[in-house]
């Protein structure tokens, strides 16, 4: 795992089918105190054909009890992964600051997973002009150029005023909008030499940091699942799925400061994910 650029955005014939869940507005505040668990928001609305499953899913139905669990029945469980690094370097080159060029292989194929859950949980999604480059960098052409229109009008200027931004994406003077994606890791469920389905488990932020912000920068945990194929040279994505958890128990850090997070975000930038 090595140090990315910036700090988080930087063909298949099929499609796929995905949800988007917009979010409510809510009171929580910064504060000294562990925050506790939301209730389940549950707002879903489909959107066309086929739009993404996109990051502010955390924000907008934080503790979402009405999505399916990430558990497994014993006998279901999928052999572990080794989670040693290999030290091989993912990818030697971008488009459009993503990596691309991953290997065609299964390693490759998680590397190219755990990177564009990164890239699709970032803030350049909640752009116009960046989350156009970004769907063309991930999506196979036959996706990418279905997902553009429908994806336009779900990230309206409705939907962005719900996370308070304004109508190009960005947040108010003062405050910084804070969405990422961290990987935990990835796991091949299936692979052939064209295609690939790689589930990667996650944790998001997403929120506001901002003195007078009343939707912190909160997390949630999701599990990604991408159906991958192998598309001029390198790993694309044709479908996707998601869906919470596993989550781990909270522990009892004391939540950090509006202004503390704000910070954080200018100071620490992204990764770039290997396998």
């Amino acid at each position: 795992m090595s140090a990315g650029d910036g700090h988080g955005g930087g063909p298949y014939d099929g499609t796929g089918q995905t949800r988007t869940r917009l979010p409510e507005t809510h009171d929580d505040a910064y504060g000294g105190a562990r925050r506790g668990r939301s209730s389940s928001r549950g707002l879903v609305t489909v959107v066309g054909v086929v739009v993404l499953l996109i990051a502010a899913i955390a924000f907008a139905n934080r503790g979402g009890g009405d999505s399916a669990s990430g558990s497994t029945a014993a006998g279901d469980r999928l052999e572990s992964a080794p989670t040693a690094a290999s030290g091989e370097q993912p990818v030697t080159a971008k488009k459009a600051g993503i990596p691309t060029g991953f290997a065609h292989s299964e390693q490759g194929a998680q590397s190219a997973a755990a990177n564009y859950a990164v890239t699709l949980g970032s803030t350049g999604m909640f752009k116009k002009d960046t989350r156009h480059a970004i769907v063309d960098t991930v999506y196979t052409a036959a996706a990418a150029s279905e997902l553009r229109g429908p994806m336009d009008d779900a990230y309206s200027a409705e939907f962005l005023g719900r996370l308070g931004l304004d109508a190009d994406g960005n947040a108010p003077d003062g405050s910084t909008f804070v969405s990422r994606v961290v990987p935990v890791g990835t796991t091949v469920q299936e692979y052939r030499d064209g295609t690939a389905k790689v589930a990667v488990w996650c944790m998001s932020l997403i929120g506001m940091s901002g003195e007078r912000t009343t939707d912190p920068v909160t997390t949630s945990w999701q599990t990604w699942t991408f159906d991958l194929q192998w598309s001029g040279g390198d790993w694309k994505i044709t479908e996707q799925t998601q869906q919470n958890g596993p989550a781990p128990v909270p522990g009892d850090d004391k939540a950090a400061t509006s202004e503390e997070i704000g910070k954080a975000v200018e100071e620490y930038g992204g990764f770039t994910y290997a396998r």
